[in-house]
């Protein structure tokens, strides 16, 4: 359910969290096409977890499995959850033909219903927005809680719409100071180890190169 770098976003009405509308929809969704990410990791979360000793990491609304299959790759133990059946699906043929199918499980979840048992090294959070009323803020805190000590949370989500978005939908987009706020029940003395707006580059829908502008925040929780 993530959005990956070189694919722009959709902007079609999402349904309510914690139905079931919510996996027909995003089911329905990624059957529309054979893949509708980029099939690569999003560049933020390359940026920020490259220097990091694997060790066991969360990926939150892991989609296709980009980011899931570069972390295994880099010697990870993924766990990747997405509400998709569908992307589930091609999330663990993507690890499949990336030959890391033992670093690597998909497993499904609503997680304004349910989430993944454990704690981890890594969670990851990227794009995943406050559409409709689901409730990223306390998903976040709930994401916070899982992270192990000395562990790192990854919150990655755009500032706003991208400039040729017309059919602009109902959301939010925290700044980075909002979600360092929104976090901080759980991760009260944690260490910020960046919180701050940042350009990249991505493909408009004609395919020529635009700019738009993510939020990024990561913590890391004392050992």
């Amino acid at each position: 359910m993530t959005e990956h770098a070189h694919t722009p976003a959709h902007t079609r009405h999402h349904p309510e969290p914690g139905t079931a509308a919510g996996e027909e929809f995003w089911d329905g969704r990624y059957g529309e096409n054979h893949r509708i990410w980029s099939g690569e990791a999003n560049a933020m979360l390359v940026h920020e977890v490259s220097a990091l000793a694997p060790g066991r990491a969360l990926d939150l609304g892991c989609g296709e499995g980009a980011d899931a299959v570069w972390l295994a790759r880099r010697g990870w133990t993924v766990t990747g959850t997405d509400i998709s059946g569908v992307a589930l699906g091609r999330a663990a043929e993507h690890a499949a033909e990336a030959g890391v199918t033992d670093h690597v499980s998909f497993a499904r979840h609503d997680l304004t219903e349910s989430f993944p048992q454990g704690e981890f090294d890594l969670v990851s959070a990227c794009f995943l927005h406050n559409y409709g009323d689901f409730p990223r803020d306390a998903v976040l805190r709930t994401a916070a809680a899982a992270v192990a000590p000395g562990g790192t949370l990854l919150v990655v989500g755009h500032a706003g719409w991208a400039p040729w978005q017309e059919d602009r939908e109902e959301a939010r987009f925290p700044t980075p100071e909002e979600v360092l706020a929104q976090l901080e029940p759980v991760t009260a003395g944690w260490e910020v180890l960046r919180a701050e707006e940042t350009e990249r580059i991505q493909n408009q829908p004609d395919g020529t190169p635009g700019t738009r502008t993510d939020n990024v925040v990561r913590v890391r929780r004392p050992a």
